[in-house]
């Protein structure tokens, strides 16, 4: 099988390590040169919270040549449209573009690419880009083997493509099937909103905000509103973990959410990242999205709405 992971910064530089383990015939795809070059020439470094290194193969966009069976869609939705102009000419015939970018991104997935070659999921693991051909995962190592990601046919049903990709993305780490895949990425999105949207806004990790116990009392509010704009969008949210996601309305239940998110105290939000680096941040398709589907349904949301101004200020 011919495997590409599109967009190769901090996630994909982990699936596409631990996919090169394998026997298929795995490109790493990313715009970045000195990255690429760098994983061509010393193969690709994972630290962090493991010590892991294996020779991959790498490439720029400019530099496809041929079409691939599975696609890892992993660029931020801000460049979507010029990213999936392209990635929709390199999709084999009966290939699978699976999306994992943040938010919930496959209506306009939907515009380039047919809806029955999309499987889309969510990345349960967190990682920082640390220098070209190197990322250091900031989960913890045995949370981000028992649990990677999440994926899920975008009518629910558990197929048996579906199966058979699970059996080739757990080289990464265990893949969980999601037989309700918009509760799946909105669970997905209300931890981002929480946690990645309070990181980037306050310059922190997401032990700082478990710490602080205002930041950590931010985060509850983000949840909650999150959960009820997600209830008046008709969302059924998916456990995460072992944890109903319902038990964090209206301020509930802190310290569940404390264990939820421990293994991921290293973590800073990609967000954060882009800040620093003076890049165009996701958060219109993160927090903007919870006050998109508040507004819509009369939902106040006024601390996602402070998250959005805040991250959209330092960005200009």
């Amino acid at each position: 099988m011919n495997i590409a992971i599109y967009g190769a910064g901090s996630l994909g530089t982990i699936m596409g390590a631990y996919l090169s383990t394998t026997d298929h015939t795995v490109d790493l795809i990313d715009n970045f040169e000195e990255h690429v070059d760098l994983l061509n020439e010393s193969g690709a470094t994972i630290t962090g919270t493991t010590d892991f290194h294996i020779s991959v193969n790498a490439i720029k966009p400019e530099e496809i040549n041929k079409t691939y069976d599975l696609i890892l869609l992993l660029t931020k939705q801000t460049y979507n449209r010029d990213v999936l102009s392209l990635v929709k000419n390199i999709l084999s015939k009966d290939g699978i573009l699976l999306s994992l970018q943040n938010g919930v991104p496959e209506v306009v997935v939907q515009q380039y690419i047919p809806k029955e070659h999309i499987i889309a999921g969510s990345v349960e693991f967190g990682a920082t880009f640390k220098e070209p051909g190197v990322s250091e995962l900031t989960t913890e190592y045995d949370a981000f083997k028992n649990y990677a990601l999440q994926i899920g046919e975008l009518n629910g049903e558990i197929t048996d493509r579906l199966k058979e990709l699970k059996n080739v993305l757990d080289s990464i780490g265990n893949v969980h099937l999601s037989d309700n895949l918009m509760g799946t990425k909105w669970s997905k999105l209300l931890i981002n909103s929480a946690f990645s949207g309070l990181s980037a806004a306050l310059n922190c990790t997401y032990g700082d905000i478990l710490d602080n116990r205002i930041a950590f009392t931010a985060a509850m509010h983000i949840v909650d509103e999150c959960i009820k704009a997600g209830h008046a969008n008709n969302v059924q949210f998916a456990n995460m973990g072992h944890h109903s996601i319902e038990i964090f309305e209206n301020l509930n239940h802190s310290d569940q959410l404390n264990d939820l998110m421990k293994p991921n105290r290293r973590l800073e939000a990609s967000m954060l990242q882009d800040l620093r680096k003076n890049r165009k941040t996701e958060i219109d398709y993160i927090n903007g999205l919870v006050v998109y589907a508040g507004n819509k349904n009369n939902i106040s949301t006024p601390f996602n709405q402070i998250i959005v101004d805040t991250v959209s200020t330092a960005s200009t």
